[in-house]
């Protein structure tokens, strides 16, 4: 039960973030989504699926890795990683021997802008599950000894990434991007400031965010609509009723070109590379996500996946993404080559941007990336988790419960007059780029190398 606390590369958060964009699929797609009140006036939206029985349990708060302190960033990720070690009045070793009794399945995480939970579990034993996540969320207990093991873990993943070229870059990407913002602080601390964070801290956090008008849920499974009601009460019930949030501004990313190169005696360089994006609730915003797709949307028949590997063999892949936060929006991507072909790599992805930029796809290329995201929402969100997870994430979306019915629609809708001007918008103003590795100016020049670590 105890997670891993290495941050995930900066690309695979990014594929997260745009994973909800996708369907349900099989039973799941045809399944009504209902909107459940408890007697508490608690909301969650509903798929009751009796297919198997098992319970998947997906929430939200608002909040996030924003709310850390200035000057203790990781306060949010040790929060997500100590909520099941000890509860109530069960500590850390009878908390967890509770869950691997019943195979529940308990996970928190923090995310820029959301806390987020997930909790699943086989019907019968669904009382207990949710009792135990009731525990969590309002008596987490922070005793020293997890707190410790904890804060070890998180050192050593730090340290860890100190000289991994992944880690480097996409926190020197975050940073560069946003240099005066909550979002430039990388989420899971940094080795000078997990030490100083105390069980103090993770309190204040815990009772600041964990609060009821910030939360999202969404319930996929095998139970009925009243018997979730009262649940819902029971678990959430108890939570404050408003949570204590620190304002958080609306920041427009650092505006390109502006590159950064970090010297690291690796075999092969890392690039990452973006630029300011397109908040979900742009009008643009879906003309964005098509482009993005023929662009280097992760597809194997991507112009850059193309142009980079499969015609010359420069990288073994490169993808792009959307990233859409609460306060602002990026566009990134990222690669890894040899050293010597790191200037190479990059001097053919800024081409292929700049000609997206300067002439958008053509007719051909929009309607089979539209066949294309229509179609792959039947492989999508297969289970029930799956599916709650991204429900949670259409509500912090604001997109309507009916979303998955209109989805479609609001793809063929595009135009290619709306691709050709949402290219030269978020791809026309250049990039923003930072390279780790010898060959650090992916640009052109090389800078001097650093030592490898033992």
């Amino acid at each position: 039960m105890i997670r891993s606390l290495s941050r995930r590369a900066f690309l695979v958060a990014a594929s997260l973030v745009a994973l909800p964009l996708l369907g349900a699929s099989g039973a799941h797609a045809a399944a009504k989504i209902q909107r459940v009140v408890s007697p508490g006036g608690i909301e969650a939206w509903f798929v009751q699926d009796a297919t198997v029985p098992v319970v998947a349990v997906n929430f939200a708060f608002n909040g996030g890795s924003t709310q850390d302190p200035a000057d203790k960033p990781g306060v949010a990720s040790m929060v997500s990683s100590l909520l099941d070690e000890g509860a109530g009045d069960l500590d850390s070793q009878a908390f967890h021997d509770r869950l691997e009794r019943r195979a529940i399945e308990l996970n928190f995480s923090a995310t820029r802008d959301y806390f987020r939970g997930s909790l699943r579990m086989l019907k019968d034993n669904r009382d207990e599950a949710f009792g135990l996540l009731q525990l969590a969320l309002t008596k987490p207990r922070f005793d020293a000894e997890p707190v410790e093991r904890i804060r070890a873990q998180l050192l050593s993943s730090l340290r860890r990434e100190s000289t991994n070229p992944n880690a480097l870059a996409g926190n020197a990407f975050w940073a560069a991007a946003y240099p005066d913002h909550p979002y430039g602080r990388p989420v899971n601390g940094t080795l000078a400031s997990v030490p100083t964070i105390t069980a103090d801290d993770l309190k204040a956090y815990a009772g600041r965010v964990l609060a009821r008008d910030q939360l999202k849920i969404a319930v996929v499974g095998d139970i009925d609509a009243d018997s979730l009601g009262k649940l819902l009460d029971r678990t959430f019930g108890a939570l404050p009723d408003k949570a204590k949030l620190t304002p958080v501004p609306d920041v427009a990313a650092t505006t390109p070109p502006k590159q950064l190169s970090l010297p690291l005696d690796v075999p092969q360089t890392v690039i990452i590379y973006g630029g300011p994006g397109v908040k979900r609730n742009d009008p643009d915003f879906m003309a964005a996500y098509i482009v993005n797709h023929i662009l280097g949307g992760g597809s194997m028949s991507s112009q850059l996946y193309y142009e980079v590997r499969e015609k010359q063999g420069l990288a073994y892949s490169v993808s792009q993404s959307l990233v859409w936060m609460e306060h602002s929006a990026l566009f990134a991507g990222s690669t890894a080559t040899r050293a010597d072909r790191a200037k190479a790599a990059f001097d053919t992805l800024s081409q292929v941007i700049a000609r997206m930029a300067d002439n958008g796809p053509t007719q051909e290329e929009l309607d089979k990336a539209k066949a294309y995201l229509n179609g792959s929402q039947m492989l999508a969100l297969d289970t029930s988790s799956k599916l709650a997870s991204a429900l949670v994430q259409y509500q912090l979306d604001d997109l309507g419960i009916d979303y998955l019915d209109k989805r479609a629609s609001i793809i063929n809708a595009v135009t290619l007059a709306d691709a050709k001007r949402i290219a030269k918008r978020v791809w026309g103003p250049g990039l923003i780029t930072v390279t780790v590795g010898r060959a650090t100016q992916a640009g052109g020049g090389t800078a001097p190398a650093a030592p490898r670590a033992n």
